[in-house]
């Protein structure tokens, strides 16, 4: 390839990316954009007050050669007159050179050697009249408009704007001035003095010229000074800004540099004391966290040992309940139960206060979201059966393994049926598995009670009810969902709801299936909104139960459908 075929590319490269570059800059810079839009607005009205001067100069200069034209060809034509009018020539030839004497005084009365005279094509016939003479170039500038004005006012003066050949070849603005002559012995005849405003073309070129080198002098010495004046404010602004940012990334030390007592000093000053403040309550708020934590773990952890105590003594008192009365059994049925619940909260509060801490740590393995979850449903059956609700799993892909910790998923997806079973008010319920080329997802879908948008937005936080007055008839703790979304994020992946009130919830966790995923990345391959969002319950075909799984977890005649799924 030639040389000049190489560099070409990257210029064509350059210059494409030059307007997206531009665009970037005006965007970010607060610089750039107030120096462009002050360079456009001053270049704006130099442009606009240069051109009314220009037009102004103009006319003004056009006007004032045209009175003196006028004037001029006025005095010619007076001297002219007098002249014919004191001749007492009577033939042909005195005729003759008292016009040619007249074109003189002419020419030197109005300061004009283009001169041109005819008859008057309304007189008559006269055998001795002068011939018609004059400048060739002026003869075929004279319009007919401007002739027939001076035949019909004999008395008048009258002129037009021409154009009129130079010695270049080319043309200069100028005007024909015509009027009226009376020659004795041979009737009226039509006048014109040709006058050339070359010189004031070339003042009025030479004015624009140095008008337009100023006008570029003045924006080229408003942008320096724009720049300066625009830097000057801009760089404490710049430096509040790049303090901002290490404040906000966590840099509680850094301060802005004050100096004066302008408005800028004030401002230093002033985020140096939010900065102070800030720096101050992140600090009290940080020690009353770090108190807070180790206050819920160690209660916690002191609450095992008389817990198990306990434990072991209702199980012992559970275990010979049939020996006691009516009233102690059940007494006794109800402390088992009981000493359960609070057995399960503080397991939950210590895995809350590992979360608070960071110091989780996921053990991951190759797991498959369709045998969790149809191991979860068998697991979670019986409860269902006792609530009214039928649990039914559809599982087009997501047969594929993915790295999680199997222990967290699987408490996610007890979760998420505890609360469908909870408010599924013993309607379907249905866990659907999928996935694609990167992420894996699973959702709990139920016909219950639903949620306000408000109640949505809340649903996540700890031991918060939508309907406080609605207790808890499955043991639940409080913390499960906040618990699963630690999960999940813990996972990189996500848990989003949706809710629509009476027509029932989605719960949807999405993961990565590669350890190089995240959530910001993650493309869920299951919709958040159900399709069927008013309907009272699934469709009668199409899905899979549980029980119906075979011992891989899988359907034995439907391997097809889900390979495309899992590719």
């Amino acid at each position: 390839m030639p040389p000049t075929e190489a560099t070409a590319i990257p210029l064509a490269g350059s210059w494409r990316e030059l307007p997206r570059r531009m665009s970037v800059l005006w965007r970010r810079s607060l610089q750039f954009r107030t120096v462009v839009i002050t360079i456009a607005l001053s270049s704006l009205a130099i442009f606009v007050i240069g051109l009314y001067i220009s037009f102004s100069v103009a006319s003004n200069l056009f006007q004032s050669q045209l009175d003196q034209s006028l004037a001029a060809a006025n005095n010619a034509t007076v001297a002219a007159q007098r002249i014919l009018n004191s001749s007492d020539a009577a033939d042909r030839g005195a005729l003759q050179s008292l016009m040619t004497g007249t074109v003189r005084t002419v020419e030197s009365t109005s300061g004009s050697s283009s001169i041109a005279y005819f008859r008057v094509p309304t007189e008559a016939a006269v055998r001795d009249a002068p011939l018609d003479r004059g400048d060739p170039q002026l003869i075929a500038v004279v319009s007919d408009e401007l002739q027939q004005r001076v035949r019909d006012n004999p008395d008048g003066q009258f002129w037009q704007s021409v154009a009129l050949e130079n010695s270049d070849g080319g043309t200069d603005p100028g005007v024909v001035v015509g009027s009226t002559l009376e020659v004795p012995r041979a009737g009226a005849y039509e006048l014109y003095i040709g006058y050339d405003f070359a010189d004031a073309q070339e003042t009025l070129g030479f004015m624009q010229a140095v008008g337009v080198l100023g006008a570029i002098a003045l924006i080229v010495l408003l942008s320096a000074i724009t720049l300066l004046v625009v830097r000057w404010v801009i760089e404490p602004i710049r430096t509040a800004a790049a303090t901002s940012r290490r404040l906000a990334a966590g840099d509680l030390g850094v301060r802005m540099p004050s100096k004066g007592e302008d408005e800028l000093a004030t401002l230093a000053a002033s985020f140096n004391g939010m900065a102070d403040s800030l720096q101050a309550r992140i600090r009290e708020l940080a020690e009353l966290s770090v108190m807070q934590q180790r206050f819920v773990s160690d209660v916690s952890h002191e609450l095992r040992t008389p817990l198990t105590t306990i434990r072991l003594a209702g199980d012992v008192l559970y275990g010979q309940r049939d020996d006691f009365p009516g009233p102690t059994s059940r007494t006794v049925e109800l402390l088992h139960t009981q000493t359960e619940r609070f057995e399960t909260l503080l397991a939950d509060l210590l895995e809350i206060s590992r979360y608070d801490a960071g110091s989780v740590e996921l053990a991951t393995e190759p797991t498959n979201l369709v045998h969790l979850a149809g191991d979860a449903i068998e697991s979670m059956h019986e409860l269902a059966r006792e609530r009214g609700s039928e649990l039914r799993l559809v599982a087009p892909g997501g047969h594929v393994d993915a790295e999680v910790d199997p222990r967290r998923i699987r408490r996610i997806v007890r979760n998420l049926l505890g609360n469908a079973i909870e408010h599924g008010e013993g309607r379907p319920i249905v866990v659907s598995v999928d996935s694609n080329q990167s992420a894996i997802a699973l959702s709990v879908r139920d016909y219950g009670l639903g949620m306000t948008e408000e109640e949505s937005a809340r649903v996540f936080d700890r031991f918060w009810r939508a309907d406080p007055s609605r207790t808890r008839t499955i043991g639940g703790t409080g913390l499960g969902l906040a618990i699963s979304l630690e999960d999940a994020v813990a996972h990189r992946g996500t848990l989003d709801v949706w809710s629509s009130r009476g027509t029932g919830t989605v719960f949807r966790l999405t993961l990565p299936r590669g350890a190089d995923g995240d959530a910001e990345s993650l493309v869920s391959p299951l919709p958040l909104e159900p399709d069927d969002v008013h309907a009272s319950g699934p469709p009668p075909t199409g899905v899979i139960s549980a029980v119906e799984l075979d011992a891989d977890g899988e359907r034995p005649t439907d391997a097809a459908e889900r390979g495309g799924n899992d590719a």
